[in-house]
This record gives C-alpha cells, structure tokens and sequence, in this order.
C-alpha cells in the first residue's frame, strides 16, 4: 500500500463529514404511528411548500471509510478535534479563527500540524512526544519533498 499523503487525509475528513450530513437523524424508539399512509392528490399539494429534498444514503462503504475517519481523530487534542471538524464540514477559515479566537496564520499551521499527525501516524513512522508542533511539521516537509 502507498504512503498515506495530507491530502488523501483531508479528502477522507471531508467525505466522512459529508457521510454525517446523510445519515438519517435518530429517532426515538418505542414511538411508531399506527394511522395509514394517506393517499395525496395533486390538488392537495397545490400552495403547499415543496417538502426538502433527502440525500441519499451513503453506501457502506462511505460509512467503513467515515468510521475509520472518525477514530483517527483520537489522535488529536479535544480542541484539536473541534478545528479538524469545523474545517472538514466546510467552514470557511474567517469562521474558524472567530470561534478559536486564533490568526488566520495560526489557524493554518495548526491544520497543517493536525494533518501531519494523522498521515505519521496513519504512515507507522514513530511519534516522540517531546516533539513540537513545529518539529513534526519541518519533519513531514523534508520526507514529502525526499520523495
């Protein structure tokens, strides 16, 4: 198997995010509605708001890659994880720096810290935890550009 690169990383993030919006909402169980369903004319539906349109199920795939995702995610520190998120379902970094109180600056380097922690963890290469953030990010910049 290949090297596991950010981008394939954040790819996966992104699609296991898209994945949560399209699982159905929970429902409470012991509830259930006993009355048929009623049989629509035309007529009726006319004035009447246009019900929201559904996704469509992920397939299972979708769901095996998104639970992989989800554990990866472990990794990372509790507030780590919310800007992981944040990012992956699309944020736009303006929000992002507002909700962390953080610089654009910032912001990105600790994406890109986040990124390279997955991919050198998800690559088996050994973690120190004396290492800073910086450290882990001037490591994974000269492996990339070695290869």
């Amino acid at each position: 198997m290949q090297d596991w690169t950010t981008d394939m990383v954040e790819d996966r993030l992104k699609e296991a995010s898209s994945v949560m919006r399209k699982l159905p909402a929970p429902r409470i169980q012991g509830f259930f509605n006993t009355w048929p369903s009623m049989m629509v004319e035309f007529s009726d539906l006319v004035g009447q708001t246009p019900e929201h349109m559904r996704l469509p199920p992920p397939s299972a795939a979708a769901i095996s890659r998104m639970e992989a995702a989800m554990t990866w995610l472990s990794w990372l520190e509790p507030e780590d994880v919310k800007f992981v998120w944040a990012r992956a379902e699309g944020a736009r970094w303006k929000e992002i720096c507002w909700k962390f109180g953080i610089a654009r600056s910032t912001a990105s380097l600790r994406w890109a810290y986040c990124l390279n922690l997955i991919t050198w963890r998800l690559n088996r290469r050994p973690l120190s935890s004396r290492w800073s953030r910086r450290y882990l990010l001037e490591r994974a910049k000269i492996l990339s550009s070695n290869f």
